[in-house]
């Protein structure tokens, strides 16, 4: 009898040990941010997603108005120890030096080739602009694309060695799905080359070219033997930062964003911009907090700087993402 007493104790209890476990992979299938902690800021983006979609909602906003905006370098992926496009402009300077002899002795070319790079940004403003431009000029913008493809098949961060399109945040391609799972339309806002990034933001982010805004350089219509071309310009026509990003947005969007998300001070303006819309509106900064599995700055950063951002999100009641706190996982690889 105690036998069979503990026969079906056990079967009872490997029942609720079974039970129990099919409620957790159900909860984890239904969550739609599974790599965030279950913090206060995750439940708020939630909240906010669900007030403005359903229709019976005082805050309830037609899907046509759910516009949702998000900076690039440091917001969808990492952007340490310098930007990622500036690697690019390096490789494809290095890639171009056969064809300008006259970049070994010009600055800020000069210390590119010789890979002083602490030089190169030396330079300022003027010579980083330089080394923006010359990738694109006298290039067709099919040539372009095909260089920035290649690198990003190819390139890898020289800290951590990964591909640099595997140091795009987890959290934030979970983020991107939801909302367009929830009728919103997401665009990238970034102070990078627009050229640069519409090659593969489809691929790995799942936003199309049409729905990628960044800097431009001049470019100009050439007929050659009856084929069309766009060609690029020795000149900038366009930096989409600071102030840029609302402008932009407005002549690319035509709508303002209900939700936005940026990293920096460079992204203020557009938070601006969306938080005093009329309506429910969610600004987000992602703050790099995880010295361990990423970077952790801001305020004296030099890249990604978020000092007047961090101190308006406090005054405004923005929310600010603490990366180490909020995010279970950082990079898609982690989930293995």
């Amino acid at each position: 009898m105690n036998f069979i007493k503990r026969i079906f104790t056990y079967t009872i209890i490997i029942g609720l040990i079974l039970m129990l476990n099919n409620i957790c992979i159900a909860q984890k299938a239904n969550d739609p941010l599974p790599s965030w902690n279950e913090t206060k800021h995750k439940k708020d983006i939630i909240a906010f997603v669900e007030q403005v979609t359903k229709e019976d909602s005082p805050n309830f906003i037609p899907v046509a108005e759910r516009i949702a905006t998000f900076d690039n370098d440091g917001t969808l992926w990492s952007e340490q120890p310098l930007y990622f496009q500036y690697y690019f402009c390096f490789d494809r300077i290095k890639a171009l030096a056969p064809q300008h002899p006259e970049w070994k002795t010009k600055e800020p070319f000069a210390s590119v080739l010789k890979g002083n790079i602490d030089s190169v940004m030396a330079g300022g403003i003027n010579a980083i602009m330089e080394i923006f431009i010359a990738p694109h000029t006298g290039l067709t913008t099919d040539q372009y694309e095909k260089s920035a493809r290649n690198w990003i098949d190819t390139a890898r961060n020289p800290v951590t060695k990964k591909l640099y399109s595997e140091m795009v945040y987890q959290p934030m391609l979970e983020l991107l799905k939801y909302l367009r799972s929830n009728g919103f339309k997401t665009f990238i806002v970034s102070g990078g080359d627009i050229d640069f990034m519409r090659p593969w933001t489809e691929k790995v982010y799942g936003i199309p070219p049409e729905q990628v805004i960044g800097s431009t350089v001049k470019m100009k219509f050439e007929l050659r033997n009856d084929t069309a071309l766009i060609i690029g310009q020795q000149k900038i026509n366009f930096i989409d930062d600071n102030e840029g990003k609302p402008i932009c947005i407005q002549a690319n969007i035509g709508r303002r964003p209900i939700f936005s998300c940026g990293n920096s001070d460079g992204d203020l303006q557009m938070m601006q911009w969306t938080s005093t819309g009329k309506g429910l509106r969610f600004c987000l900064y992602v703050h790099h907090t995880d010295a361990f599995r990423e970077w952790a700055y801001d305020r004296k950063s030099q890249i990604g700087q978020l000092d007047k951002g961090l101190d308006q999100a406090a005054i405004k009641g923005w929310t600010v993402i603490d990366m180490k706190n909020d995010w279970k996982i950082i990079y898609p690889s982690e989930k293995k």
